[in-house]
């Protein structure tokens, strides 16, 4: 299987018209089909491109490739908001995303750091890149455990695919799974040329099927907002919402905020882990 990370727009314009069927766009969804969904030539017609074109796209042969052309086809495709997003990242790669590869090691500001300390009532940690794990609040040690994991393993897809305890900690583990590699897979577009991030896609390749399987299937996702469920070993059931927020100045470090809804017995467990948790900050 293809676990690359770079020049991967083939695979993802593949992935995507495998996806849209003839009758969803006003063509003859009868005849046989040796690829499903629409073929290279359908997709050049609804976009208003050369099918040659199209096919030097999707071979990656396109570097001047015009934002009206990506956006026809982000519209031929239904793609969304981060998809089209991902779509331009992928087709016109830069220097300065290539240059990511020699990149110095991720640090966080020491006024991060101190917004993450003020930071008592919910738990909280900064992710970098390849989701790696940077800094953590007292609660957010508590609810996950960042502490007790070795320094070169403090990295959610490595927590979600590879520690035998993840299944258990999250109650939905498959939605937790689709969308950490689906984020994963918008860092990597992002950083084609990563020798870190290829490292950790192929060994996450290697240890679980189900990676291989979803890294496979080229969704992208921004981590933005959601709910997450986790089964805490001393507490009990915790239903959080989470928001994350870009640290100024740092484009590839998010601030994430598990925010217990008040008055819910996931608050009142998270009280009283907090009274239990004396972690310092890391």
């Amino acid at each position: 299987m293809d676990i690359s990370i770079g020049r991967d727009l083939g695979d993802f314009l593949r992935s995507r018209r495998a996806r849209i069927q003839p009758e969803e766009v006003g063509l003859p969804g009868h005849g046989r089909r040796r690829v499903p969904g629409l073929r290279r030539e359908e997709v050049a017609q609804l976009a208003g491109v050369s099918v040659d074109y199209y096919i030097r796209l999707e071979q990656g042969r396109g570097p001047s490739v015009s934002d009206a052309v990506l956006d026809a086809i982000g519209r031929v495709l239904r793609l969304d908001d981060t998809e089209q997003d991902y779509l331009r990242t992928v087709a016109r790669p830069t220097r300065r995303r290539r240059s990511a590869a020699g990149a110095a090691p991720q640090k966080v500001r020491p006024g991060l750091r101190l917004l993450l300390d003020t930071i008592d009532r919910a738990p909280a940690f900064v992710l970098g890149r390849r989701m790696d794990v940077l800094a953590w609040n007292d609660l957010g040690d508590a609810v996950v455990g960042f502490s007790r994991m070795p320094p070169q393993e403090r990295n959610m897809p490595r927590q979600v695919f590879l520690d035998p305890q993840a299944r258990e900690l999250y109650p939905d583990w498959p939605a937790v799974a689709a969308e950490t590699v689906a984020y994963l897979r918008l860092d990597a577009g992002s950083h084609p040329q990563d020798k870190q991030l290829a490292t950790l896609v192929g060994e996450l390749s290697l240890g679980s099927e189900d990676f291989r399987r979803l890294w496979a299937d080229h969704q992208v996702k921004a981590k933005a907002q959601g709910t997450k469920r986790m089964r805490h070993p001393v507490v009990g059931e915790l239903t959080m919402p989470y928001e994350t927020l870009t640290a100024s100045g740092e484009p590839d470090q998010m601030l994430v905020v598990y925010t217990p809804e008040p008055g819910t017995q996931t608050e009142e467990r998270l009280r009283l882990l907090a009274s239990w948790t004396a972690t310092p900050a890391v």
